[in-house]
């Protein structure tokens, strides 16, 4: 993992997570730890409205943590009821906390490759719709990461189970004096969250 990632991680580590979010995330990881137990795929599908901040927070900082407590078989994705752009906060935000980044295009929905390790193949991230074809159809976990999406996908089909871990939407903070700082708190705390549930996989041999 790059160096100044590594310094972030050591610095999520010590955010704790409260007893009622414990409890939000439990299904989480017992669905993961049930599929670590039978060697199955684990594929995580973050969705949110728009596909543009919190669910590639989600996704991004998933894969990171399935990586950092080596639990193998892990493929992160991420959708919107609708699609729209991933917002370029995101990616300045995610930058400073030490991802390494690349912007493939320019269009008004742009790709980018998000790396957390020079030898581990980039996570691409762009806007789509939850059932894009670059996203897995069938057994997969849903994992709603805001209220809108919860309540307007009341099925999200092909998934074999919903969780709805929901964070505030650091858009409200756009435009102003907090906005840099909002962003930061959400990723983190998104990624406290992604280390706490990796962190109680069991892996045996």
């Amino acid at each position: 993992m790059y160096s100044n990632l590594l310094k972030t991680v050591e610095l999520i580590s010590n955010i704790s997570v409260s007893e009622e979010r414990k409890e939000v995330l439990k299904p989480l990881i017992d669905y993961i730890q049930s599929k670590v137990d039978i060697n199955q795929e684990i594929r995580l599908n973050f969705i949110c409205t728009h596909n543009s901040r919190r669910s590639h927070l989600s996704q991004i900082w998933a894969q990171t943590m399935a990586y950092q407590f080596g639990i193998s078989k892990v493929f992160c994705y991420s959708g919107g009821t609708e699609a729209t752009a991933m917002f370029p906060k995101v990616a300045e935000t995610l930058s400073i906390q030490g991802f390494q980044i690349q912007k493939l295009s320019q269009e008004n929905n742009p790709v980018y490759a998000v790396k957390f390790n020079e030898n581990q193949a980039p996570i691409i991230c762009f806007s789509k719709t939850y059932n894009d074809e670059f996203n897995p159809k069938n057994n997969f976990g849903a994992i709603m990461t805001c209220n809108n999406a919860d309540e307007g996908c009341p099925i999200v089909f092909g998934a074999e189970a919903r969780f709805p871990i929901k964070y505030n939407d650091p858009k409200a903070f756009d435009g102003t004096d907090l906005m840099n700082e909002k962003y930061a708190e959400r990723s983190l705390e998104i990624a406290s969250e992604m280390y706490f549930v990796f962190s109680k996989i069991t892996i045996t041999i």
